[in-house]
């Protein structure tokens, strides 16, 4: 679970206020939402229009990446049948206009599904499948001065939970506890499924479980501490 602790230490332009603020806003929250419109659809110069030319990010299954690495691995990924989508659930904007700086925050489900053939090796039979994982999307952005644009520096997650939805409503594969221990708890079952594909999967992204019951987990506010950093203009965040 999360913890009740208010991870987040500063408090910005979220809602409300001026027309400029507003907009500044709503330019962020585009820049969000095309995540899951134009990568799910494979419209690769759309997506790429929404980042720097530095820009980074962090997946399960891709690590960290430039924004164009991430894309040819993208592509890579669909033509060996890589099946990825992203459900929205929510997207809200903290703006600091002194800095030029904002935090897009985008609740989200990340959906994908798995074919998997037999094989003694993992020990489950032939079966079709879902991962759902829900998470936190973090869009680092800033406003170029000089185009009054919004792009997108640095993309990473914090996740949450996740689980096996079968295809039919009863077949799922059965993953051994040792397998899924491999894994943070966050993202135990997605990050099995995608090992399966051969993908290498990053252990290190933000989970909110923590050692002990409502505790919070470092990597999460250690995420948080980034934003604060990157609202207050701090070039070099080192995420």
């Amino acid at each position: 679970m999360t913890s009740p602790r208010d991870p987040q230490t500063g408090v910005y332009s979220h809602i409300n206020g001026g027309g400029p603020e507003i907009l500044a806003r709503l330019a962020v929250s585009e820049l969000c939402k095309g995540w899951p419109v134009y990568r799910d659809a494979s419209e690769w110069k759309n997506f790429r229009s929404l980042f720097c030319d530095d820009a980074y990010v962090w997946t399960t299954w891709s690590k960290r990446q430039t924004i164009d690495g991430f894309i040819q691995k993208s592509k890579e990924g669909k033509m060996k049948g890589d099946f990825i989508m992203h459900r929205e659930c929510g997207t809200l904007v903290d703006l600091n206009p002194s800095t030029h700086r904002a935090v897009g925050k985008m609740k989200a489900t990340i959906t994908q599904r798995f074919n998997i053939g037999g094989s003694e090796a993992i020990g489950i039979e032939p079966i079709v499948f879902d991962v759902d994982c829900d998470c936190r999307f973090h869009f680092f952005c800033l406003r170029d001065p000089s185009t009054d644009a919004w792009k997108v520096k640095y993309v990473k997650l914090i996740y949450e939970k996740d689980k096996l939805v079968p295809i039919d409503g009863k077949a799922l594969p059965n993953f051994t506890k040792e397998m899924l221990h491999q894994y943070p708890e966050g993202y135990q079952y997605l990050g099995a499924a995608q090992s399966m594909l051969g993908h290498d999967i990053d252990l290190t992204l933000p989970t909110v479980q923590g050692p002990e019951h409502g505790a919070a987990f470092c990597s999460w506010l250690g995420l948080y501490e980034k934003v604060d950093q990157w609202l207050g203009g701090a070039e070099d965040i080192d995420l």
